[in-house]
């Protein structure tokens, strides 16, 4: 062989040899990490070093029985509930909520852990091993912060029901400017702006609202501000003031129920075709509702009168200082007894349609110095703004609230129907 096919053969067989050891070395880039998973946890076990029996409560069943069908016998079911008794009442598990076994994984599958969940957050844990005991927990819950936005169309309730807003979250409107805005007389037009927070649980599961943190409604053009400030950090007490420092509660509700109307308002010179048109004063305003409908106190105080007479039907009366009483009348029944003290937004009884009544409603009457008089034309007194120490707080408070409120964009509430490049683009999807 030729001295330059030599070289040209040791070239070759050190180029091979070359990309052989490139073969060998990793690419460090394509090398994956195993990361072993984490074991499957709840309420603080790890569920594969159990056997995991779910359940509810059915009619009829009872702690001891639960346990006697799992194996555990009746001496030693008297012996768990001695040494809980302190802790948790076993009388007191409800039809239809879950409750789970964690037992031991061999042919007799003990149970060593009753779990019971009285709601979607709390649960209790009963330990029936070495130490009999029980405690309570949570779930863990996840805070996630809102916005939501819209215009009346009709009422407040339908308009944030057509964008899908939680129930409760249109209730805490309502009791937010319960004393500030009447609800029965919105206008088309009238706008909101909400930042409120949402419950999860362990990040996926809804469990509610959490809390309001700021709102804005603007009726027949007036902007009506409201943030939630603590005012006791001791006693955790918070409550909605303005952008001003003043409190949006007054001393009364403007209306006995949620989300009603107004069907015959107070009226001195009311006349009725059925009696003639003979003048037929009427002193009260009535808010017709469904019967069964809550009827809350509109402010503090104590019962006077809890029974039924004549045309009033079943009523209530409150007296709520030296010169405001209310009465409640056509009540289905009462919630409360004389001599009661209630609060404000107490629920006192329930719509009904005894008495005098052509249909479920309640009529409110209200009195001024023992004189029968139209709450909505009184000035009623407001309550307490925000103490003189605390405003210089609560305005750095409210700043980045104010400003992320005046940003939400408002909602049209309108249904958007498919166009249709809508429909096109569906289908080839």
């Amino acid at each position: 062989m030729q001295p330059k096919q030599l070289l040209i053969a040791l070239f070759i067989c050190i180029g091979f040899f070359s990309c052989k050891d490139e073969e060998k070395e990793p690419n460090l880039e394509q090398l994956q990490t195993y990361v072993e998973p984490e074991p499957l946890k709840e309420f603080g076990f790890i569920l594969e070093d159990y056997i995991v029996k779910r359940d509810t409560i059915k009619k009829g069943d009872s702690f001891g029985e639960i346990l006697e069908r799992n194996h555990i016998g009746y001496p030693r079911i008297f012996n768990i509930a001695e040494k809980i008794k302190d802790s948790f009442d076993i009388g007191k598990l409800k039809i239809g909520k879950p409750y789970t076994l964690f037992c031991t994984k061999d042919t007799l599958q003990t149970p060593e852990y009753f779990i019971y969940q009285p709601n979607s957050i709390d649960y209790v844990v009963i330990k029936m091993i070495d130490s009999v005991v029980a405690y309570k927990e949570k779930k863990p819950i996840t805070i996630v912060q809102k916005e939501a936005s819209g215009v009346v169309m009709n009422n407040l309730s339908e308009t944030m029901e057509a964008q899908g807003l939680p129930y409760q979250l249109i209730n805490d409107m309502s009791d937010i400017y319960a004393w500030t805005i009447d609800f029965f007389r919105l206008q088309k037009g009238d706008r909101f702006k909400i930042i409120y927070n949402q419950r999860f649980i362990e990040d996926t599961i809804y469990a509610g609202i959490e809390s309001i943190d700021a709102a804005y409604f603007e009726h027949k053009s007036e902007p009506f501000y409201a943030f939630n400030f603590q005012v006791d950090s001791t006693k955790q007490i918070s409550d909605y003031f303005d952008e001003n420092t003043k409190s949006l509660r007054r001393t009364f509700l403007k209306a006995p129920v949620q989300f009603s109307r107004i069907s015959s308002r107070y009226n001195l010179n009311r006349r009725i075709k059925y009696y003639g048109y003979k003048l037929r004063p009427h002193r009260g305003t009535d808010f017709a509702a469904p019967i069964g409908t809550p009827i809350l106190a509109t402010a503090n105080g104590t019962v006077t009168e809890s029974t039924r007479r004549g045309g009033n039907g079943k009523f209530v009366k409150i007296k709520h200082n030296g010169t405001y009483s209310t009465q409640y009348l056509h009540m289905k029944a009462q919630n409360v007894k004389k001599g009661d003290f209630v609060k404000q937004g107490d629920v006192i009884g329930w719509v009904g349609m005894t008495g005098n009544t052509g249909g479920p409603h309640v009529c409110y009457r209200f009195w001024k110095n023992g004189k029968q008089v139209d709450p909505f034309r009184e000035k009623l007194p407001a309550a307490e703004s925000i103490p003189d120490s605390l405003k210089s707080n609560y305005t750095e408070f409210i700043k980045p609230l104010k400003s992320q409120l005046d940003n939400i964009q408002f909602e049209d509430n309108k249904i958007h129907l498919p166009t249709e490049e809508d429909v096109l683009t569906s289908k080839i999807q």
